[in-house]
């Protein structure tokens, strides 16, 4: 039973969050009347001021990072946590490539003249608030926020507590961008406060919140499913896994698997499991474990024959999102038996296959039903800004309603518009 004390702070926690989405929603109907002018002068704004405010942004980023310091997380979680002047400009960067594209609003989707005179029109329109859940990685905060204010959705954002100083500024940079080309600060808030109970709130605030995306690790993910009770728009996992064909080119396979797992090894894009066929595998698993330098290898017992480096996997390890520099090996006798391996532990994050046989790897990228299917590429490249749309605000693996990197047209919805002269229906 709930203490008093506690009951207090819940109803606090709710009266403050249904506070964010009364303001939200009616900062949402502005927004949605807003010119794509104004939306882009606020995006550019706040970019100017990202790159302004650097060294304040730097600062209270480090107290972020100093906040995590001996609790035990890893060096890929501090890398995503971690906010460089490079990273910065990166953000400002996003914010300006967003500002650049199209105005998904508005857009014409469909048009049909029906017999009777009917002018009939699907209309692309703003979903209205976008509650956006995330873990860890400040720069999610401004990828969210500008690609919400673009399509013209009021955002709550929610990110990790240990970010929670580099968000403020981000939001404040955001906010001033929005006051100057005249538009509501409330289309871009954040939760100003560590209480796990805020998330379980934003979760029900079905009077205010349109739509709920997390974006982390397997933990949120399913707290999101098991709790919301608004629509949500999930993005699991990222067990990526890169099929290594037998008609492969083997150097270039290696650079590219290096790619995929070490350039980044934290972000869910990064291969985690790798696929080999066994009539190269003798050849290419040696080579492998000299040019992955520091990454750990577990294998199943012929990856184990081919290198003694290789550490016996578990069957857990087939399921595993490491986030680090250590990748699983399971060695196959062909494509059926890796598109049925694939197929069974793959997140429907992304997968590749490497190889010079068109016809291999069309079979590949038909038969996994994952969100990105890639041929010859480092399954990095499975990111919103990678595809053009300027940033994305994750990678969806559901099959409703959008799939795969979410940008500005997967962020809005829309209505149709019925044009007439007076008809009336028998």
């Amino acid at each position: 039973m709930a203490t008093l004390s506690s009951a207090i702070a819940i109803n606090q926690t709710r009266e403050y969050v249904d506070q964010l989405g009364h303001q939200a929603s009616a900062a949402a109907r502005v927004l949605a009347m807003a010119t794509t002018e104004q939306k882009n002068q606020a995006l550019e704004v706040a970019a100017t001021l990202l790159e302004k405010r650097v060294n304040e942004l730097l600062a209270a980023n480090v107290l972020d990072v100093k906040s995590v310091a001996g609790c035990g997380k890893s060096d890929a979680f501090i890398d995503r946590l971690t906010l460089t002047p490079e990273r910065v400009t990166d953000m400002a960067q996003a914010l300006r490539s967003i500002a650049s594209l199209p105005d998904p609003v508005g857009r014409l989707l469909m048009e049909n003249q029906r017999p009777n005179g009917l002018r009939i029109r699907r209309i692309a329109t703003p979903i209205g608030v976008v509650g956006m859940i995330y873990e860890s990685r400040p720069n999610v905060g401004a990828d969210a926020g500008a690609l919400c204010l673009k399509s013209g959705n009021a955002v709550i954002l929610r990110g990790g507590s240990e970010s929670l100083n580099s968000t403020r500024v981000i939001v404040a940079c955001l906010a001033d961008g929005l006051r100057e080309s005249g538009l509501p600060e409330a289309c871009v808030q954040f939760i100003d406060a560590t209480d796990r109970g805020a998330v379980a709130q934003l979760l029900r605030c079905t009077q205010y919140v349109d739509l709920v995306i997390p974006r982390g690790g397997r933990g949120l993910v399913e707290l999101v499913r098991e709790e919301a009770r608004v629509p949500t728009l999930l993005h699991l996992d990222g067990n990526c896994h890169t099929y290594v064909h037998a008609a492969a080119d083997i150097e270039k396979a290696i650079e590219v698997i290096r790619n995929a797992k070490l350039r980044r090894p934290g972000i869910c894009g990064a291969t985690e499991s790798l696929v080999v066929d066994q009539v190269i595998s003798a050849d290419l698993l040696p080579k492998l474990v000299d040019r992955l330098e520091g990454c750990e290898f577990r294998g199943d017992a012929a990856a184990v024959d081919c290198d003694a480096r290789i550490k016996p996997a578990t069957e857990s390890d087939w399921d595993t999102e490491y986030l680090d520099e250590t990748v699983s090996v399971k060695v196959v006798s062909g494509l059926a038996q890796a598109i049925a391996f694939v197929d069974t532990h793959s997140s429907g994050h992304t997968d590749a296959i490497l190889t010079e046989d068109r016809a291999a790897a069309r079979a590949f990228m038909q038969a996994i039903d994952s969100a990105v299917v890639m041929h010859n590429v480092s399954t990095q490249f499975s990111d919103g800004g990678e595809f053009g749309m300027g940033a994305e605000i994750g990678i969806a693996t559901g099959k409703l309603h959008a799939r795969g990197p979410v940008g500005l047209e997967q962020l809005t919805s829309f209505k149709y518009e019925v044009h007439g002269n007076g008809q009336i229906r028998a």
